[in-house]
């Protein structure tokens, strides 16, 4: 059990239990509360209540099920500026976020022998949103095979299938609107990877790819290989390239945004509206990626890896300006500006990930990390987008991590964790530094109290800003809070 209190939470808690029901079966049970109060914007608020169960059976012939579920509500405050076609043509509200939902899991695992499986999941979420912008209901129903086996001593195979079914419901309004306003989607999947042993001890190779069949583009095909050279026990180099789409989602052919709305007179007569719109005909975003890493350990209690990646982008989303068109419904009749999804951008991201683990002393370990990312975007010579290219400045070129965790005594713990993130020119947020610390003391075996510290170097800093949906940005604040846990 768990209880605290701080400068930003103004109550949180969380109790689990689990025994067995016999020799085969045992179960736990779970539920979890917090409310947060408002940051610097003073809407923010936050509350949320969860609870849960999960259940495995575990007999002695081979076979294994795990049933398990979730429940939760959660109230999340806002602030808001949408457009309106009456004067002063914006309005600005503190509004709540109320979201419901539950789901349930089943999994079947059968063990023929200890090369060769199969797995059998079973998956449903119902999920309700009540927003300013929309209300929605949405039904997910998932099903996933998996059948492991060994083609010889050095080759071994996993294959799948899968199915999900996805039903929703919505509730438009002038700021959002989806046509049609309720949809199902069925998405087929199926994978193969195939893993074999070139060199025992030395070298790896993985080859697979996945299969898919969606609404919005049809067919997709994303394989992957992968190789892994061990010359040493205590070096390791591997490769790997890939590729990956992101296929069109619901918002990306069906959604309207009506982001702002100008008075008769800025660019007409009328009144104009700015209306981002789906694109029936969006493709998928398309990925090739590379990657290179290297692991070392120097000595028993460091180990080092580096790791370089180039990533090529194809058919990335822009949106297009296009011909205005004249509207009556809702009144009062306006002109609309299109502004529609397309796939006119390309682009390249590389960087190097850098990190570095230290057992300094048995009770005193270090770890830190690096990572520079350089983004490269170039629109098509057609395009007439403006608002994708701000994404190559959405993005920390530095970022370093700093950890030191110790085991003080037996019984006290005491963590620093310093981050530095750079400054997002696009969204003109600056550079900052933050620092968490927890200071843990067991006073018995089954109890423990801590007090945690987080973003102690600043009452409060921006991390990111809205874009398509004109929401207050939230700033993350210094909080401190106390901790009881009570295992029993």
């Amino acid at each position: 059990m768990t209880a605290g209190t701080g400068t930003e939470e103004r109550g949180f808690g969380s109790v689990r239990y689990g025994a067995k029901l016999n020799d085969d079966t045992c179960y736990r049970v779970y539920a979890k509360y917090f409310d947060r109060d408002s940051g610097v914007d003073g809407v923010d608020n936050w509350h949320v209540v969860r609870g849960g169960f999960r259940m495995d059976w575990e007999p002695a012939n081979g076979n294994s099920l795990t049933l398990q579920g979730d429940i939760y509500d959660n109230t999340t405050g806002i602030r808001l500026t949408v457009a309106s076609l009456t004067d002063p043509y914006t309005l600005t509200f503190d509004e709540s976020i109320e979201s419901t939902g539950a789901n349930l899991l089943s999994r079947w695992k059968r063990t023929i022998s200890g090369t060769s499986d199969i797995l059998l999941q079973l998956y449903y979420d119902w999920d309700e949103r009540n927003t300013p912008l929309m209300n929605y209901t949405r039904d997910t129903f998932d099903i996933d095979f998996q059948h492991r086996f060994s083609l010889s001593e050095r080759q071994s195979v996993i294959w799948g299938l899968g199915y999900r079914f996805i039903s929703d419901n919505i509730n438009n309004t002038f700021s959002v609107s989806f046509h049609p306003d309720s949809r199902d989607d069925n998405l087929f999947s199926a994978f193969l990877q195939d893993e074999i042993i070139l060199v025992e001890d030395r070298l790896h190779l993985t080859l697979g790819s996945k299969f898919e069949h969606n609404d919005y583009t049809g067919f997709e095909i994303q394989p992957n290989a992968r190789l892994i050279w061990t010359p040493h026990s205590q070096h390791s180099v591997w490769m790997s390239v890939s590729r990956a789409v992101r296929t069109p989602s619901r918002a990306d052919e069906d959604r309207r945004i009506n982001q702002k709305v100008f008075p008769p007179g800025t660019y007409a007569s009328q009144i104009v509206v700015r209306s981002l719109l789906g694109n029936n005909d969006f493709e998928s975003e398309e990925l090739i990626a590379y990657e290179l890493g290297y692991r070392v350990q120097p000595m028993d209690r460091l180990s080092l890896d580096i790791a370089a990646f180039f990533n090529d982008y194809d058919n990335l989303r822009t949106y297009e300006s296009g011909e205005p068109f004249y509207e009556t419904s809702p009144s009062p009749p306006h002109l609309v500006i299109p502004i529609t999804a397309d796939n006119k951008m390309e682009g390249e991201t590389y960087g190097v990930e850098l990190a570095a683990n230290w057992q300094a002393l048995d009770w005193w370990r270090l770890q830190a990390a690096y990572t520079y990312l350089q983004i490269q975007l170039h629109l098509a010579v057609d395009s007439k987008c403006i608002l994708e290219k701000r994404t190559e400045g959405e993005n920390p070129h530095h970022q370093v991590s700093f950890r030191s965790s110790m085991d003080m005594s037996r019984d006290l713990e005491f963590d620093l964790w310093i981050r530095y993130a750079d400054n997002l020119p696009s969204q003109d947020i600056g550079s900052y530094i933050t620092l968490d610390a927890r200071l843990s003391w067991r006073p018995h075996k089954n109890i423990e109290l801590s007090i945690v510290g987080q973003n102690l170097l600043d009452s409060n800093h921006p991390e990111f800003q809205p874009e398509l949906i004109n929401t207050f940005p939230s700033e993350v604040e210094r909080s401190v809070y106390g901790k009881i846990t009570w295992s029993f």
